[in-house]
């Protein structure tokens, strides 16, 4: 698949200029060939199986999902491939139960063993998610070239913990720099072969994109206040939609947290000197969630793996990536690099926890 056969489905609204003979082209969108008929029967089949083992089996559908999605999801003619073993994800499932269960018999115990117990939890949790992010780079391919994340304990305890803690204390003023630093941390020690991925998207940028969406919400609020003041409704009456009038509102809002935050993140993400590109549309992601949601809720739940096609390929062909050269070059020269480098360390990348 060229950038030619290609560019119809990237939903940018115009097509990029033509590559001159013997360069790079111009634009390599993603795309997606997933199908909500064939995905259906791993879903249901994944369904059953983990209610039938009470759980257990959920590594494995697990893997079956990682599997068809990578392997439906491909750039410049080439899928992506997923690696991960079902009992390293069981491992990580089980640790974090455990994990659970002790805190909540701690909790169960005295006020003081919970209050123990808590900070062993915050001390463990950031290292858990680090190995997870190294073992989902580390099962992650294209082209048969592996990606791998370089991310460090240190810089772990400041993305889930330091600032998720001080965006506690500050009643969310510091979420946006939490986000931030969150991204930076996953994007910026990721690599893909010898060559790390580099993070540019700016604190202030993520202020001014949840700074949006506060201001609509509040504007939904007022707006629903001022309604309810101008046709007389008791206030007892307005206090108690109060609450499904905040639910309402953040889901009309959540699309576009969701669209403005995935451009903001690719578009800030490069690798050397290729770039990508996000173009997804808040109206168009709204729409799909809501048909999508009416689907679920007529067909008792059955229409989730549509549901969960539709977004992901509008979602995935939304992103282009944007090459400096040669795609082929490139590769060839980082499997050189990570050939003469090998890979010993991939034995440590052994547990998975759901981010």
């Amino acid at each position: 698949m060229t950038a030619s056969s290609t560019v119809a489905s990237y939903p940018s609204g115009a097509l990029a200029p033509a590559p001159a003979l013997g360069h790079a082209p111009a634009v390599e969108p993603l795309s997606f060939s997933g199908r909500g008929g064939e995905y259906f029967g791993i879903w249901i089949i994944n369904l059953l199986l983990t209610v039938l083992t009470l759980g257990v089996y959920s590594a494995w559908a697990k893997v079956r999902r990682m599997q068809y999605f990578h392997r439906h999801t491909t750039l410049a003619g080439t899928a992506f491939d997923y690696h991960g073993r079902p009992l390293a994800i069981l491992k990580g499932r089980a640790i974090a139960l455990v994990l659970l269960v002790a805190y909540n018999v701690a909790m169960e115990l005295s006020l003081v063993a919970g209050l123990v117990a808590m900070p062993l939890l915050g001390a463990v949790l950031p290292l858990l998610l680090m190995r997870s992010l190294r073992f989902r780079a580390h099962n992650t391919s294209w082209r048969g070239l592996r990606f791998a994340f370089d991310g460090q304990g240190r810089g772990a305890y400041a993305a889930f913990l330091l600032w998720p803690i001080s965006s506690v204390l500050t009643l969310g003023l510091l979420a946006p720099f939490w986000h931030q630093r969150m991204k930076r941390y996953q994007h910026g020690n990721l690599r893909f072969g010898a060559t790390g991925f580099a993070f540019t998207a700016g604190v202030g940028a993520f202020y001014r994109v949840y700074l949006a969406a506060s201001l609509l919400v509040l504007g939904g609020i007022a707006l629903f206040v001022a309604l309810a003041v101008l046709t007389g409704a008791p206030q007892p009456v307005v206090v108690s939609f109060v609450p499904v009038l905040v639910l309402v509102v953040l889901f009309g809002v959540r699309p576009y947290l969701a669209a403005r935050l995935q451009n903001l993140v690719w578009n800030g993400t490069q690798l050397a000197g290729h770039r990508f590109e996000s173009r997804v549309s808040a109206r168009r992601l709204y729409l799909i969630g809501v048909t999508n949601l009416i689907a679920i809720v007529c067909t008792l739940g059955l229409f989730i793996p549509f549901a969960a096609i539709r977004s992901a390929r509008y979602r995935v062909e939304s992103v282009a990536m944007l090459p400096a050269g040669s795609l082929d070059e490139f590769v060839a020269g980082q499997s050189s690099e990570v050939g003469a480098a090998g890979e010993g360390a991939a034995d440590l990348f052994d547990v998975d926890i759901a981010l």
